[in-house]
């Protein structure tokens, strides 16, 4: 009687998971939803572009610390503290300025022949992509010369690297920008902020901040970040599309429809389910 038992309760309890699970993901899959048509909203209203006779765009390089507003100490903001040391390395932290027109925070630097924009959306990460897609047209800059700063799960603190494109990787603000860029050749940064140990919800875990010991641990690897966005934002060769970038189709207009294969969120996880590597896409691990 008790083994028929504890048989009739597992089976109830795997069919409550599988529900539980089935709902998470209906939700996940709700709001991505809901950030594209917000997308494709705030998209409607375009900047004009920027007039600077000194300045040819194909000398613009922009890069963009992926974030959430007002968390900029976080985790999942790592990208925002970045842009500050690449800005103190610059020497110009004084000079942001709030931009209504692409929503967001933007410096301007020249360095080495070459004018930096810098850009911390001031829109929530799963719908950055409209800051970035805005501060693109504004300045005319194409999306391979757009460097994408962000955190990254996969990689424990004290490790970051390079990749050349490719898909977003499970990380909705890199697939908000896939999907307002309309391609995914956009080089990123990606800082390891490691994985949580224990019962810690991955959405507690990004969004709460470094312990002081932590933060001793990302001081250098902040400093080496810049070192490599200076070298590869200087750098005197470009390519109209790095290996793996694909352009994104658009099913109707106004609306995005994302890269093709790509896997569902799962709802507990503000990056999403990471994706597998795209063909062609070469990661360079620097640390």
């Amino acid at each position: 009687m008790s083994a028929g038992f504890a048989a009739w309760f597992s089976g109830v309890a795997g069919v409550h998971r599988a529900a539980a699970l089935c709902v998470k993901r209906l939700f996940a899959a709700m709001k991505r939803a809901a950030a594209k048509l917000v997308a494709g909203v705030l998209l409607r209203t375009r900047p004009a572009m920027a007039t600077d006779a000194g300045v040819s765009s194909a000398r613009r390089r922009m890069v963009v610390g992926l974030g959430n507003p007002g968390m900029d100490g976080s985790r999942h903001s790592v990208g925002m503290t970045t842009l500050h040391a690449l800005a103190r390395r610059l020497g110009a932290s004084e000079r942001w300025t709030s931009d209504r027109q692409v929503s967001g925070e933007v410096l301007l630097s020249e360095h080495q022949g070459a004018q930096f924009v810098l850009l911390l959306p001031r829109l929530l990460m799963n719908i950055n992509g409209v800051s970035v897609s805005k501060a693109a047209t504004k300045y005319q800059i194409e999306p391979e010369h757009i460097f994408l700063v962000h955190d990254e799960l996969d990689k424990p603190l004290g490790k970051l690297a390079i990749k050349q494109g490719g898909s977003a990787r499970g990380h909705n603000g890199v697939r908000s920008c896939v999907d307002c860029l309309q391609t995914d050749v956009m080089p990123r940064l990606r800082i390891g902020i490691g994985r949580p140990a224990g019962k810690v919800s991955v959405e507690r875990y990004v969004l709460g901040r470094f312990s002081p010991d932590e933060q001793k641990v990302l001081a250098p690897v902040l400093e080496q970040g810049v070192d490599i966005l200076l070298a590869a934002l200087t750098e005197s060769q470009t390519h109209s599309q790095p290996a793996g970038g694909r352009r994104v189709s658009r099913s109707k207009k106004g609306n995005v429809s994302p890269i093709s294969q790509q896997r569902t969120d799962p709802a507990e996880s503000p990056h999403g389910s990471p994706e597998p590597h795209s063909d062609g896409v070469t990661e360079h691990p620097t640390v």
